[in-house]
């Protein structure tokens, strides 16, 4: 498998334009269930681009970005002008952070791609005592549209790791990674609106998907405007989500 640091590296504008937000009813649940202020801190770990971290800036949070990845990180320090966020070269294995530091950490569409242990490890570090972790996934709905449907047999037929990768392959260790406490689940919903070359933009987002020069890039692209111009209404197609927000504590 690609190097999950580099994987986006050649992505990072198409994601930055094209991957979906966080349903502001999240900052609520942060509030009621993890006592999240506009005076916490937090260390939103594999920020990308920025999407989560916008969020909790606009909440009055200071939010220690931790992103390896070069491109996805210059995007959010260009895009994110606030002395309140700050963007650090660094892994969630090794976030750089001084101990007990942050009263709470995020992973908004990016926990899948750490080392659990490790992670797990650095998270205990760096929170506050009575600190919490939050894993977040905008979570496609694969069959809740005859549209959506088409788009994950494409995947399918043309994804690169597709069935390797996707996040949903580490469901079952969630409960492990806050074991031995417990976690608490909610979800959201979210949508996005998109005419072709929005759709084609949040299709080539995906590190699954091959790149131009690839020999399945043309046919995945004509494939993707046909299945656009049969399942279009109004001109736009809708990519529908389930936004999942798993939260607890990480006792020793």
């Amino acid at each position: 498998m690609m190097d999950p640091v580099t994987r986006f590296s050649n992505r990072a504008e198409n994601y930055a334009k094209y991957r979906p937000g966080y349903p502001v009813e999240l900052i609520a649940i942060l509030k009621s269930e993890c006592g999240l202020t506009d005076s916490s801190s937090v260390a939103d770990v594999g920020s990308g681009t920025g999407i989560l971290s916008e969020l909790l800036l606009r909440n009055g949070n200071k939010v220690f970005a931790i992103e390896p990845n070069a491109p996805m990180r210059l995007l959010a320090e260009r895009d994110l002008k606030s002395p309140r966020f700050v963007s650090i070269e660094a892994t969630a294995e090794a976030t750089t952070l001084e101990p007990a530091s942050v009263d709470l950490i995020t992973a908004g569409q990016a926990f899948h791609w750490f080392d659990r242990e490790k992670a797990k490890r650095e998270f205990r570090r760096i929170l506050r005592p009575e600190g919490w972790a939050v894993l977040i996934w905008n979570e496609r709905r694969i069959d809740s549209s005859p549209f959506l449907g088409d788009y994950e047999n494409l995947l399918l037929r043309y994804g690169t790791d597709y069935e390797k990768v996707r996040h949903e392959n580490v469901a079952s260790e969630i409960s492990e990674f806050y074991a031995p406490g417990t976690f608490r689940l909610k979800t959201l919903e979210n949508v996005q609106h998109f005419d072709f070359e929005s759709l084609k933009g949040r299709t080539c987002s995906a590190s699954y998907t091959p790149e131009p020069g690839d020999a399945n890039f043309a046919p995945m692209i004509s494939t993707l405007e046909e299945i656009f111009n049969t399942r279009k209404s109004n001109g736009v197609v809708a990519f529908e989500y389930d936004t999942k927000i798993y939260y607890g504590r990480l006792t020793n």
